[in-house]
């Protein structure tokens, strides 16, 4: 396997500007999300990465090479597509076999690489079966095993759980992950799903605009987002924003909106001690908002009045939608509030 660098790349169509000057570093055998809404730039980047678009500036290192302006077929990567372009005429070992053929290796060498791919996707009864005899998820173990076949640098993935229904996407993420931990493969993965991006990667790439928001770990990206967008794009609902004022009483920071105010957490307001007197956005995850009708006497200095509009039981919590004077917030609590 190998790293993969992208330097100040951008991409343009014409007057249009789809990917703007990203720089990434894809480390040896990471698992690397591309992670944003339809039209962010993120599938741009990664074909831009296979050679299947060129790139208007910048350049791409696999490995210690630039591939900037070489073709696809000689990266030495694997694509591997939402839609699984499979070829209907030839068996599963056709289709998996298909690329090493043309690349001339053995037939020994090739049966042995298909039926270990097989193996370890648990397709090895289906090698003799047509595509229209298959499942989706069986079908995307195919276009896997083809890439896994060819034993390349670095694997590329554009979206290719998006065609399975809820349950099997949930089975085929958690493979996926072993797959990786197996292989100890480097994977540029494209995806809308935060799910996905949040429970398979090592890092997760937020775009927006063709812009990379944010590189981080899951973690980071949850918990620190660098912006507005990144705080509402990840996580489900969408983080809570409430529009206020902070103001100082005495050595406590405030954040007052909608005639009422709440004192800071002492890690929050040390940072946000310099910026007192000013309009603010305070962030709020939906599971850090707790319904109580003893709220005054149980968070004295963190408590606001709501009023309870609607609660959608989801079985094991609860979705509660409060109105806060001309705002909103969501809380997710557990069923027995």
């Amino acid at each position: 396997m190998a790293s993969v660098l992208l330097d100040h790349v951008s991409k343009k169509y014409g007057q249009v500007e789809a990917v703007h000057d990203v720089t990434l570093n894809v480390e040896d055998q990471e698992f690397l999300i591309l992670l944003g809404p339809s039209g962010c730039g993120k599938t741009t980047t990664l074909r831009m990465v296979a050679g299947l678009e060129d790139v208007t500036s910048g350049a791409i290192h696999i490995g210690n090479r630039d591939v900037s302006h070489v073709p696809p077929k000689d990266r030495d990567i694997a694509m591997v597509f939402q839609n699984y372009a499979l070829y209907p005429h030839m068996t599963v070992f056709e289709n998996m076999a298909f690329g090493l053929k043309l690349r001339k290796v053995p037939r020994a060498e090739i049966d042995r690489r298909v039926k270990e791919a097989a193996e370890i996707l648990g397709i090895g009864t289906l090698l003799e079966r047509k595509p229209k005899e298959l499942s989706g998820g069986q079908r995307q173990r195919v276009a896997l095993g083809r890439a896994i076949v060819r034993e390349p640098l670095a694997f590329l993935m554009d979206e290719p759980l998006s065609n399975l229904d809820a349950k099997l996407r949930t089975q085929t993420r958690v493979e996926l992950k072993r797959l990786h931990q197996r292989l100890g493969a480097t994977i540029i993965y494209v995806t809308h799903d935060q799910t996905e991006a949040m429970t398979m990667g090592t890092r997760i790439v937020v775009m927006k605009d063709g812009v990379v928001q944010q590189v981080d770990t899951p973690d980071g990206i949850y918990h620190r987002p660098a912006n507005q967008f990144v705080a509402t794009f990840v996580g489900t609902p969408a983080m809570n924003l409430l529009r206020g004022e902070l103001t100082r009483q005495g050595t406590a920071v405030n954040f007052a909106a909608e005639g009422q105010s709440m004192t800071l957490p002492t890690r929050i307001a040390q940072a946000a001690s310099a910026l007192t007197g000013n309009a603010m956005v305070l962030g709020i995850r939906p599971e850090d908002v707790h319904v109580a009708s003893d709220a005054v006497s149980r968070f004295p200095t963190t408590q606001i009045r709501a009023v309870v509009r609607l609660i959608e039981p989801m079985g094991h919590e609860n979705m509660v939608y409060l109105d806060y004077g001309n705002q909103s917030l969501i809380a997710r609590t557990a069923n027995d509030w």
